[in-house]
């Protein structure tokens, strides 16, 4: 069974579909770094700002997500790719056609005859349009903004609600109209909204969800 989460950024799709994935005993296919990963990939051994070189980059290096460890090529990068330089420059790959189709056939190929718990923009989309079950997970602009305030603060930052919330409402636009791998929701996904939710309340009610279906 494939289970797809999709939503804007500062919804929690990444821990929520961590979490769940763990709760149901399913694999987490964490697409995010798969994109931070053929991004590193390029910016050590390629041009970002040349087509050609990307693809011919992406398309000669493996890429496996396993837990919480990324491997290029049966390497550990799992830290290498989170760095602030990564993802600056991850939008030259996430933004590729051809590096996102090839991206989505890997996806594809990691999911096939497996459970997973799968989350990005167009993961119910694009990835996986046949998934068995699709959460379009969400938040008020508000309520997302705030959330990652908490985060920033508690790793030191300096930074205010409405400076973050100006911010994510470009990257929400952004997301919204990118020519591929646009933030939609599926026709058919059930879309929750997390407003004054915990992130384990969150859990529980999805996995009762998936569990009922």
């Amino acid at each position: 069974m494939i289970v797809t989460i999709d939503g804007p950024a500062g919804a929690g799709k990444s821990t929520v579909a961590r979490g769940l994935a763990a709760r149901l005993g399913y694999l987490f296919l964490d697409t995010g770094a798969m994109y931070r990963a053929a991004t590193y990939a390029v910016m050590q051994s390629g041009d970002l700002k040349e087509q050609k070189s990307r693809i011919m980059v992406t398309n000669g290096i493996q890429i496996d997500v396993q837990g919480n460890t990324v491997l290029i090529n049966g390497n550990d990068v799992s830290s290498l790719i989170r760095t602030a330089e990564v993802t600056r420059n991850i939008h030259f790959l996430a933004d590729d056609p051809l590096v996102r189709s090839r991206l989505v056939k890997r996806q594809r190929a990691i999911a096939r005859g497996q459970n997973v718990v799968t989350e990005g923009r167009d993961q119910g989309t694009v990835a996986f349009p046949d998934a068995e079950f699709k959460i379009f997970l969400t938040a008020s602009p508000e309520e997302r903004a705030r959330r990652r305030h908490t985060e920033r603060s508690a790793l030191g930052e300096e930074i205010t609600i409405d400076e973050i919330l100006a911010s994510q409402n470009i990257r929400d636009k952004q997301d919204e109209t990118r020519t591929v791998g646009a933030l939609q929701k599926a026709a058919d996904a059930l879309e929750v909204v997390t407003d004054g939710m915990t992130i384990e309340n969150v859990i529980a009610l999805l996995e009762k969800i998936v569990l009922k279906k």
